[in-house]
């Protein structure tokens, strides 16, 4: 009897060993995990898609030699890669126009608030050259610059006329 349990032991052993290996072993015998993969199946359903098409790479390498070294450059001398021309921008002057209904305290007071580089005794000197020759010139500036200042005497309240003539213009 106790053989018998014995046996019955080793084969249920047996039975539960093999049940977690695979029953073949032939390298002919695949596993089907998609379909389409058996000769009678239509190719329907999720199956991965092989492409047909065979890819070839073809590489060439192409190599150039100098036949000629032009000036070689000795490591004291620095490479200049481009040259640098640069132009001074243009420069305009901002021209203060006399009026007689000036008031010499404002125009002064104006003047130094507007322009930046501008104290009292300069304003006052370029106040009293433009009311005797009708102009005054108040500095040399970009452009840009100098329309702000223009733009900013004429919004004063009263209004300081100004004028911009570029610096390199002949009359």
């Amino acid at each position: 009897m106790m053989k018998l349990t014995l046996i019955a032991v080793l084969l249920a052993v047996m039975h539960m060993a093999s049940s977690f290996t695979p029953l073949t072993f032939s390298p002919r015998q695949r596993s089907i995990l998609f379909s389409g993969e058996k000769e009678g199946d239509s190719g329907g359903g999720a199956a991965i898609a092989k492409p047909a098409i065979k890819q070839a790479q073809k590489t060439e390498t192409k190599s150039k030699e100098k036949s000629k070294v032009q000036n070689k450059a000795h490591t004291h001398d620095p490479i200049s890669r481009r040259d640098e021309k640069f132009e001074d921008a243009p420069m305009f002057k901002l021209m203060l126009i006399a009026d007689d209904s000036y008031d010499a305290v404002h125009v002064v007071e104006r003047m130094c608030a507007v322009v930046e580089d501008m104290d009292e005794d300069q304003a006052s000197t370029v106040f009293q050259q433009a009311s005797q020759k009708g102009q005054a010139m108040c500095g040399k500036y970009p452009f840009e610059r100098a329309e702000l200042f223009k733009e900013q005497l004429i919004r004063s309240d009263p209004m300081i006329f100004s004028d911009i003539i570029e610096e390199n213009k002949n009359k």
